[in-house]
């Protein structure tokens, strides 16, 4: 299936620039590492390992949403598997970049304006879903930083969102968030820094 505005196969633009950042990035932890390297080789099935179709996996973007200050982070209590998990999701035909799919899946899911992402992963986790009957994501996650004074609203994918200070996350937490906040605070620094 082409794009429509570009006229290359769906994902083609988005699969290159995945590549491209996981060939650079450097890991944040040995587990991220081995997630990089099996999402490459998840990559060289093409563009369509980009899309939700691909029954091997496919990859997606999510991001934890920290406040101005870095002191609470923003998750969703997930509608579908009740747990406490960050913003983000599958990855769509008309997304040019990987960090710009994260930041657009925790705008639609936080209803928040004015979401800025750093644009280097914090993460990568390969996780089993039920989509497409069984299969896996393997999630590239960013670090979003949300404005001074941020509203948030529930969307239809989450029961609840809510604001935590990093040290507290809530309970049931998904696999895999906790490990996010490291990262996604030096990722903070680093931006209060340059």
């Amino acid at each position: 299936m082409p794009d429509t505005h570009t006229g290359l196969p769906a994902y083609a633009e988005l699969h290159a620039d995945a590549t491209a950042l996981l060939n650079r990035w450097t890991p944040t932890s040995p587990a991220a590492a081995v997630a990089r390297d099996r999402t490459l080789e998840l990559l060289t099935a093409g563009p369509v390992a980009m899309g939700r179709g691909h029954r091997a996996g496919h990859v997606t973007a999510s991001a934890l949403v920290l406040d101005a200050t870095g002191r609470r982070v923003l998750l969703c209590l997930h509608g579908k598997f009740r747990k406490w998990v960050q913003l983000g999701g599958h990855c769509e035909p008309g997304d040019r970049a990987l960090a710009a799919a994260a930041l657009r899946e925790a705008t639609e899911e936080s209803g928040i304006a004015g979401l800025v992402v750093d644009p280097e992963p914090i993460d990568v986790d390969i996780h089993p879903v039920a989509c497409q009957g069984d299969s896996l994501h393997y999630d590239v996650r960013f670090a979003v930083l949300a404005p001074a004074g941020a509203s948030e609203r529930v969307s239809a994918e989450s029961e609840a969102l809510g604001w935590f200070p990093p040290d507290r996350l809530p309970e049931p937490l998904a696999h895999a968030t906790e490990q996010l906040v490291a990262p996604a605070l030096a990722a903070l620094a680093r931006r209060a820094a340059g």
